[in-house]
C-alpha cells in the first residue's frame, strides 16, 4: 500500500532521475594519502625532555640526541621526576648523607618502566637523564648521581642546551 502512494511515486521517479550518489574515491584517497603523509613526518625518531621553566640548561657543543630514560628535573626549588616532586634542594643540601630518600624511593618505583641495558661486562643497568639547571651547586649533582647509582641507574646522561659552534654552524 505505501508503494502506492503519491509521496512514494514522486521519491521513486525523483531517484531514477537523479541517480544514486556515488561516493568520490579520488577526493578519498586525497585525503587519506595527507592523512599517511603527516602521520610519517610527524612520527620521527627525534625524542624530546620535557622542558620545565624553572630549569635553564647548561650550553654545550655535543651532537647526540637525547635518549628514551627516566628523566630527573633539578631547578628552582624541587627535584622532579618524571613530572612528580620528590625532594627539596634546601633540605637536600642541608643533609649530611649522600642518598636522598625520596629520590631513592621514586627511582625504585621507577626502575620497572626503566629501559635497561647491557654493560660491557654484561650486566644490566638502567638510564637516567638529569636536566640539572646550570646554577645548581656540584655537591647536589654528586648526591643525585649517587643515590641514582645506589638505585641501579647507572648509565647517567646529562641534558645541555645545543649551543652554535664557533663557525656559525649547528
Amino acid at each position: 500500500m505505501l508503494r502506492d502512494s503519491r509521496r512514494s511515486k514522486r521519491m521513486e521517479a525523483h531517484h531514477r532521475r537523479h541517480g544514486a550518489s556515488d561516493l568520490n574515491l579520488v577526493s578519498l584517497m586525497d585525503i587519506f594519502t595527507i592523512l599517511v603523509f603527516f602521520l610519517l613526518v610527524s612520527s620521527s625518531n627525534v625524542e624530546n625532555l620535557p622542558n620545565p621553566k624553572a630549569v635553564r640548561l647548561p650550553e654545550s657543543l655535543a651532537e647526540k640526541a637525547p635518549k628514551d630514560a627516566v628523566v630527573i628535573a633539578v631547578g628552582g626549588e624541587d627535584i622532579i621526576v618524571q613530572g612528580r616532586r620528590v625532594a627539596g634542594i634546601a633540605e637536600t643540601l642541608a643533609q649530611e648523607e649522600n642518598l636522598i630518600p625520596g629520590l631513592k624511593a621514586e627511582l625504585d618505583h621507577q626502575a620497572g618502566r626503566a629501559r635497561v641495558v647491557k654493560t660491557a661486562e654484561g650486566g644490566e643497568t638502567r638510564e637516567i637523564t638529569i636536566m640539572g639547571d646550570r646554577e645548581i651547586p656540584y655537591r647536589l649533582l654528586k648526591k643525585i648521581m649517587m643515590t641514582c647509582v645506589a638505585a641501579k641507574f647507572e648509565s647517567i646522561q646529562l641534558a645541555v642546551q645545543k649551543r652554535e659552534s664557533a663557525g656559525g654552524k649547528s
